[in-house]
C-alpha cells in the first residue's frame, strides 16, 4: 500500500510538471516579446530627438544593439546587468534590410556619469565586419575584443572623425531624458541563448539568427523594424 501511495504522488507530480511547463515557456516567451517592444519604443524616441543619433551613422552601422532600461546594482562600486537585442543588416556584404532580432545581454561595471540613475537605455552601433563578428561569436569585452568609444550624437555630427573611423562599437545612453554618448569599455556583451530558444522555439545562435537568416522575425518585432528600415532602408558603405 506504501509503495502504492508513492506511486501516485510520483504520477500526480508528474502531471503536475507536465502541465507547467508549457506555461513557463509561455511565460519566458512574452518575456522576450516585451523585451522586442521595449527595444523599439527605445528606438523610436531615441531617432526622434533632436540630439540624437547621427543620420550618417546609422546609414554605416551594420548592427544595432538596444538594451533597454539597464538596472544597476550598486552605487560607485557595483554592477550592472541588462537584457535587449541585436538585429544586424541582412545579405553576405550587410547591404539588406534589418533581420529578425537575436536576444542579447550586457554585464559590466559602472557606468561613468549614470551612476545614481534609476536606469539607463544603451543603443550601439558596431560598425563594420570586424566588429560584428567578435559581437557575434561569442562572449565579448568592449575594449579589450572588439575596440569602443563613445558615439558622436547631433543630426548634423559628421562621421568622417578619428573616433569614429577607429572604433569598431559606438555608444549612447539615455537616462532621466539625458541623451549621450557613453563609454562602456570593460563591459561584456552575449548572446542570451535561453532567451532566443523561448522566442523561437529552438536552439539558435545569434549569427544563425541575425546573419544566416534560419528564422523568421516574431511579429514582436515588426514595429521594431519597420522603425529601423524607414530610419536607414539603406546601408551607407565606407
Amino acid at each position: 500500500m506504501k509503495e502504492k501511495a508513492v506511486k501516485s504522488r510520483l504520477l500526480v507530480l508528474a502531471l503536475v510538471l507536465a502541465c507547467a511547463l508549457p506555461l513557463v515557456a509561455e511565460d519566458k516567451q512574452e518575456k522576450s516579446d516585451d523585451r522586442i517592444r521595449e527595444s523599439a519604443t527605445v528606438m523610436k524616441e531615441i531617432l526622434g530627438m533632436p540630439e540624437g543619433i547621427p543620420k550618417d551613422l546609422l546609414n554605416k552601422a551594420d548592427c544595432i544593439v538596444i538594451y533597454p532600461s539597464v538596472k544597476k546594482a550598486a552605487f560607485i562600486v557595483g554592477g550592472s546587468y541588462g537584457r535587449g537585442l541585436i538585429t544586424c543588416r541582412r545579405g553576405a556584404d550587410f547591404s539588406g534590410r534589418w533581420s529578425a532580432p537575436a536576444m542579447f545581454a550586457l554585464e559590466g561595471g559602472s557606468f561613468g556619469f549614470q551612476i545614481g540613475a534609476q536606469a539607463t537605455d544603451f543603443v550601439l552601433l558596431v560598425m563594420n565586419e570586424s566588429g560584428a563578428k567578435s559581437v557575434l561569436s561569442s562572449k565579448v569585452k568592449l575594449g579589450a575584443d572588439a575596440s569602443a568609444a563613445a558615439g558622436p550624437k547631433g543630426r548634423d555630427t559628421s562621421a568622417e572623425t578619428d573616433v569614429v573611423m577607429k572604433a569598431e562599437i559606438l555608444s549612447y545612453s539615455r537616462a532621466q531624458g539625458l541623451f549621450a554618448g557613453v563609454s562602456l569599455e570593460g563591459s561584456t556583451m552575449r548572446s542570451d541563448d535561453g532567451a532566443n530558444k523561448a522566442l523561437y522555439g529552438k536552439e539558435l545562435s545569434a549569427k544563425e539568427i541575425v546573419r544566416e537568416g534560419k528564422v523568421k522575425a516574431p511579429a514582436a518585432a515588426a514595429r521594431l523594424l519597420a522603425t529601423l528600415n524607414r530610419a536607414s532602408p539603406k546601408h551607407v558603405v565606407k
